[in-house]
C-alpha cells in the first residue's frame, strides 16, 4: 500500500473510534445498558414467581394440573404448549410491572415539573402591570 491509502485509512479509522467514543460516552447508551441489565435480572425474578409460585398455585386451584406436563404429541414432534402458558403469564406479569413503574416515574416527573416551574406571567399581564407602574410615577 502507498503512504497516501496508510494515512487515509488512519484517518478514518481515528474518525470512527471518535464517533464511537461520543457514542459511549452520551448518557442514554449508559442507561439503556444499564436498564438491559436491570431489565434481565428482574425478568429471572419474575420468571421464577411465575414458575415456582403461582403456576402450582394455579394449577392446585385447578385439580393439580401442572402446567410443565401440558404438551400434545404429533408424529415425531412434542409440543409443549403448557410451557407456552407459562411464557404468556411471565410475559403479562413484566408487561404489568412496567406499566407500573411507568406510572410511578410519571407522577414523579410531574410533580417536578410543577416545583421548578413557577406560576409564569402572560406577556399581557406583563405589559398591564408596567403600564400600572409608569401610571404610579406620575
Amino acid at each position: 500500500m502507498s503512504k497516501k491509502k496508510n494515512i487515509k485509512i488512519t484517518k478514518n479509522l481515528t474518525k470512527g473510534v471518535n464517533e464511537f467514543k461520543k457514542f459511549i460516552s452520551r448518557g442514554n447508551v449508559v442507561d439503556m445498558a444499564v436498564g438491559v441489565i436491570i431489565g434481565g435480572a428482574f425478568g429471572k425474578i419474575v420468571t421464577s414467581l411465575v414458575n415456582d409460585i403461582l403456576m402450582p398455585l394455579i394449577g392446585t386451584i385447578l385439580g393439580g394440573l401442572n402446567f410443565n406436563s401440558l404438551s400434545i404429541k404429533i408424529n415425531d414432534a412434542n409440543i409443549a404448549y403448557g410451557s407456552f402458558i407459562q411464557s404468556i403469564v411471565d410475559f403479562l406479569i413484566i408487561a404489568f410491572c412496567i406499566f407500573l413503574m411507568i406510572k410511578i416515574f410519571e407522577k414523579f416527573k410531574h410533580k417536578e415539573e410543577k416545583l421548578e416551574e413557577p406560576c409564569k406571567k402572560s406577556d399581557e399581564v406583563l405589559l398591564l402591570e408596567e403600564i400600572r407602574d409608569l401610571l404610579k410615577n406620575k
